[in-house]
């Protein structure tokens, strides 16, 4: 088989030959590059090499050329490589480190504030733009589920409830339960200062009912579940899955998307109930193991000062807990680039902007019950 290059010899201004290179210099062709390439340069002292016709050039042609012109310098010659562009140029450059000049690259710039702000606005416009697109492909998918249920993904559905909810139920009763032991503990020191052990129950009561039960419980399914779906989905885009789904014709929404918001506002609610019970029993066992209490007195002051207003607060707050959590994940996740390392990125983004949203959500929630009296 011949060659994929030409080389053809001219004579140049100063006395010696001017080779030219043309077409694809590969380690296939290795040999011949040697053997041509080197007898046209032999008892020659100044050679120059034009490479403006190379189009394609590998490492070991690379390493090649690099050789012959560490060979002819030895032989007190001056092997030339002009003309080169390109990925052909950065190639050659790297196989010269060492011979035309140091291999370490300097420090790189460090960017200055003005850089700095451009940067942060150009993210910030593109995340911008990624989440208003986010939420057209939501309105328009969502619209098309009303029209026909049956195009939502819901076979997986007892998966996912089955990995967010009970796959998640220890580390659920257990913080919950320390919590409220916790709380309880605080507020008996200082209610035993003031004789004052019966409104334990409303303490802990009401705040693990109003506040501390739904927030927590959203902040370990955010540690949980939406950090798998960010990772699961953003795995899935940069492995261009997504893409597929959509050549078959699949929504991403509605395939993906969907059937976790769906699970999230199905398994929150229940998980933070169960955080509820739990967390009044860690104030329960404190009243009993601390102050001494009766059983029957901390429940009856539970009874009378958690009403089902209190708990369906809470419960309201969850369901837009788990909505948030499921989008925000989702959303972050289908917006992942750059592999593996955008994939971490994404995860760590949808964590923090969660915690971020889950408290904002709390804060106005509770100003809006606040201005209500509820």
């Amino acid at each position: 088989m011949p060659p994929s290059f030409s080389l053809a010899v001219e004579p140049a201004p100063g006395g010696g030959p001017r080779l030219r290179l043309r077409g694809a210099l590969t380690l296939r062709d290795g040999a011949a590059l040697w053997q041509d390439l080197g007898g046209a340069i032999a008892g020659h002292g100044d050679v120059e090499v034009d490479l403006s016709g190379v189009d394609h050039l590998d490492g070991g042609a690379a390493a090649l050329l690099a050789a012959l012109a560490a060979g002819h310098a030895e032989r007190g010659g001056v092997l030339h490589y002009t003309g080169a562009a390109g990925d052909t140029a950065r190639l050659l450059e790297l196989y010269a480190c060492g011979r035309d000049g140091p291999c370490d690259r300097g420090a790189p710039r460090q960017p200055g504030l003005l850089e700095d702000i451009g940067t942060f606005a150009v993210g910030a416009v593109d995340t911008t733009r990624a989440i208003l697109a986010f939420l057209g492909d939501l309105a328009v998918g969502l619209v098309q589920a009303v029209r026909r249920p049956r195009t939502v993904h819901t076979a997986e559905l007892g998966l996912l409830v089955e990995r967010a909810g009970t796959d998640g139920m220890p580390i659920v009763l257990l913080i919950n339960f320390l919590v409220g032991a916790i709380l309880g503990l605080q507020g008996a020191i200082q209610l035993h200062r003031f004789g004052a052990d019966h409104f334990l129950a409303n303490l802990v009561g009401l705040s693990v009912v109003r506040e501390l039960g739904p927030l927590m419980t959203a902040i370990l399914v955010t540690g949980r579940s939406g950090a798998a779906y960010a990772a699961e989905l953003g795995t899935m885009t940069v492995n261009e899955e997504v893409d597929a789904l959509r050549t078959l014709g699949q929504d991403p929404q509605r395939f993906l998307v969907f059937p976790r918001v769906l699970t999230l506002l199905l398994v929150l609610p229940l998980l933070t109930v169960v955080g509820d019970l739990i967390g009044i029993v860690g104030g329960l066992v404190i009243a009993v193991g601390y102050l001494d209490q009766p059983a029957v007195v901390y429940l009856q002051s539970l009874q009378l000062a958690v009403g089902f207003g209190d708990v369906g607060t809470g419960l309201l707050k969850s369901f837009a807990f788990a909505a948030a959590i499921g989008l925000i994940a989702c959303q972050r996740g289908l917006a992942t680039r750059g592999g593996a390392v955008g994939v971490g990125r994404a995860t760590t983004s949808a964590v923090v902007v969660v915690l971020f949203t889950l408290v904002a959500l709390d804060a106005g929630f509770t100003w809006i019950f606040s201005l209500l009296d509820w």
